[in-house]
């Protein structure tokens, strides 16, 4: 079966549950259709094709960690953030800072992982980061720990690839208006037809208005969203995929920056309001305006290879300016001091990934072969301004307007710019059905500019990366796929060590995993266990003395994850995942290792869906879910406080009030607990109870 005819197999089925899919590459997963369960009497085994790992491979077959949180999952749960998406996955702490208007935040496996959109990377420096729409997503990957092998240059956590919706071969659409508290309100379409009368051209056209009201006072957001896509079958072996996105964002940032003192410790005055804004809200202002265009081209050669070609443009235009005031742990104070951020600038960026893959079979065995040609460049410019001694305020009882703007002349300007170019070669063997060898590598060049006429300064430098990864599974019969893995990454950091006005050197992380895949015969399910070890060199370390970041440091985190899904009757569907991190670090100003800032030991969570038309209640889906958040630290660096732990409860409901008409209700944070998420030099309250109605027509 060639890979269209999967993509159209994959595309055609709306409704699923699975654990997902992987990067180029169709593999197996048990499903079930929620709308349809009673006809079922075991999960469908079925191909889907999805972008991550760029080669076709069953998932059993895979010796690392990937969580997939699929379209359906995306519907369900309705996130309104990528990193809200990521609540239920194992290995990931979703907002560790809270909720935040302008940036997702998410860490893998205790370390910063990149987020990718179809494969292409979505460049970060500094505050010029790119933000993706839940709603225009048909699916989220995450591939955990390093991952030099596939994409290059990116941090030792891993991959978040989001997938977008693309063009259906049955053609759909869908109109919703959605209205919840914070003055939550939008309006969204979800298009896809046939483009020709022969159907050898498909379009579709996502798009959305919303605006609402930020966790903090006097803060609010509007966005608007278009993304268009259209499929073109070439040929019977060749087919193009367009693309675009775009996204423009206003309103008013949420900077929830507080002080230990009155949050997480207490304080003479009592506690700090977790609403109140201590930036300057007449002042403070956010706009962004992104802009993504590309294409995917996919060509059959014959039986043996296949070809394909995956190019992104993107551009990123931001103006910021964001107050916010200085750490404090002394419960006397009664006064912060305050700085602000001023940035005015864009980053534009092209990535292109040219890649091969031969498939072939011997008596005993089958083989696999990848073989890439990566190039990419990304560019920052604009002006940046930061004083920190901008006012000051009073948390408990705010008075706004009192501060002096800053003066444009003392604007320094920036521009950033960093090139790659990558050969990378992968190699897999299956030998008797039930033995899997894999063994990779990956040269980079990358070379970085860092420069500011005003600031005088103008640095680069040139950085060689050679990256391996290996694995090893045993398939056996009673359905357990033990394996063992290892696999690099390195990270090539665009800013200038104070110290040695010098370019930082690249970060180095290395991982060892192991764990087994399993799916019994005896339940309609799986369950993954890995055990995984990373390490990462050349880190910063900050010394307590002169506030200056060197690298002398390793982070270090080990632990064991766990996830499994379940459809445990034709009406109930389970899926629970449990974390143990253990994330070590040295800056701690000269106390040795200890635990990491923001990372939880543990982490555990359980979502639970029912459909009541067994029940005699047709059209109704129930699903519900619990998040605990274990106990974290401070940056050890800064404090030895300890974050306490945190269990939240989220419900969705959904009624299918016709074959068209549908209702649903989303509330996370059901009784709206007031906590903090986590503490890094500052504390930051996690999101509060949000609750969301809406109706959606279908066709």
């Amino acid at each position: 079966m060639d890979t269209f005819k999967l993509r159209q197999l994959s595309l055609s089925i709306k409704q699923g549950f699975a654990v997902g899919t992987v990067a180029l590459l169709p593999f197996t997963f048990p499903l079930a259709n929620a709308a349809d369960q009673s006809d079922l009497e075991q999960m469908e085994t079925i191909v889907v094709t999805a972008q991550a790992l760029k080669v076709e491979t069953p998932a059993q077959e895979t010796p690392k960690s990937v969580s997939i949180i699929t379209e359906e999952e995306l519907k369900t749960r309705a996130p309104q953030k990528l990193d809200e998406a990521l609540r239920y996955t194992s290995g990931v702490t979703a907002q560790p800072y809270g909720s935040d208007n302008d940036t997702d935040w998410f860490k893998v496996r205790g370390f910063d992982a990149a987020t990718y959109l179809d494969g292409n990377r979505l460049f970060r420096d500094g505050y010029y980061t790119w933000l993706l729409e839940p709603y225009g997503l048909q699916q989220v990957e995450v591939i955990k720990g390093p991952s030099a092998i596939l994409f290059g240059e990116a941090p030792s956590g891993g991959v978040v690839n989001a997938v977008q919706k693309k063009p259906t071969y049955t053609p759909q659409g869908e109109v919703k208006v959605e209205v919840g508290n914070n003055n939550a309100q939008s309006i969204g379409f979800d298009i896809s037809d046939e483009a020709n009368e022969s159907g050898s051209m498909r379009y579709r056209l996502v798009g959305l208005m919303k605006s609402a009201d930020g966790e903090l006072d006097h803060s609010e957001s509007e966005r608007f969203y278009l993304a268009p896509s259209l499929e073109i079958d070439i040929s019977d072996r060749t087919m193009l995929t367009l693309m675009a996105t775009y996204l423009k964002d206003d309103g008013t940032p949420t900077n929830g920056f507080f002080p230990a003192a009155g949050t997480l410790i207490d304080s003479d005055f009592g506690k700090i309001d977790p609403s109140t804004n201590l930036g300057e809200p007449g002042y403070d202002t956010y706009e962004r305006t992104q802009i993504s265009v590309g294409y995917l081209l996919e060509h059959d050669y014959n039986d043996t290879w296949s070809l394909s070609q995956n190019l992104n443009y993107g551009y990123n235009d931001l103006l910021l300016r964001s107050v916010y005031a200085f750490p404090n742990s002394d419960p006397t104070a009664s006064e912060l001091a305050r700085g602000v951020v001023f940035r005015d600038g864009h980053n534009q960026s092209i990535t292109m990934d040219n890649n091969a893959v031969a498939s072939w079979f011997s008596d005993r065995s089958e083989h696999t072969a990848l073989i890439g040609l990566d190039l990419q460049y990304h560019e920052t410019e604009g002006e940046e301004q930061d004083s920190f001694a901008f006012s000051s305020i009073n948390p408990w009882n705010p008075d706004y307007g009192n501060y002096t703007p800053l003066d444009p002349a003392n604007n320094i300007d920036r521009k950033i710019t960093k090139s790659q170019a990558s050969i990378y070669s992968q190699y897999q063997i299956k030998f008797d059905s039930q033995w899997i060898g894999l063994v990779g590598a990956r040269y980079d060049w990358v070379q970085t500019e860092n420069k500011s006429i005003k600031g005088a300064q103008d640095e680069s430098r040139d950085d060689g990366q050679l990256s391996l990864n290996a694995g090893a599974m045993y398939l056996a019969e009673n359905g357990l796929s033990p394996y063992a893995s290892y696999a690099q990454s390195f990270e090539v950091l665009s800013t200038i060590d104070p110290s040695t006005g010098k370019l930082y050197k690249p970060l180095e992380g290395d991982q060892v995993e192991v764990g087994v895949k399993y799916e019994p015969s005896f339940m309609n399910g799986y369950v993954n266990l890995a055990w995984f070890d990373i390490t990462q060199k050349n880190a910063l370390v900050t010394n307590p003395n002169t506030f200056v970041a060197t690298q002398t440091g390793e982070l270090t985190s080990s632990g064991i994850e766990v996830e499994t899904v379940s459809q445990v009757t034709k009406s109930i569907k389970v899926s629970a995942a449990y974390t143990y991190t253990d994330a070590k670090t040295n800056d701690t100003g000269g106390q040795g290792k200890k635990q990491a800032g923001l990372i939880p030991e543990h982490a555990a969570s359980a979502w639970v869906d029912y459909n009541a038309s067994l029940a005699g209640i047709q059209g109704l889906n129930i699903g519900t879910g619990v998040r605990y958040i274990g106990e974290s630290k401070d940056s050890p660096a800064s404090s030895n406080l300890t974050v306490p732990s945190a269990t939240l409860w989220d419900a969705a409901v959904t009624y299918d009030i016709t074959s068209q008409w549908q209702a649903q209700l989303n509330v996370n944070n059901i009784f709206d607990e007031e906590y903090v998420s986590g503490c890094d030099y500052y504390c930051y309250y996690g999101q509060s109870r949000t609750v969301m109605l809406n109706a959606n027509y279908r066709w």
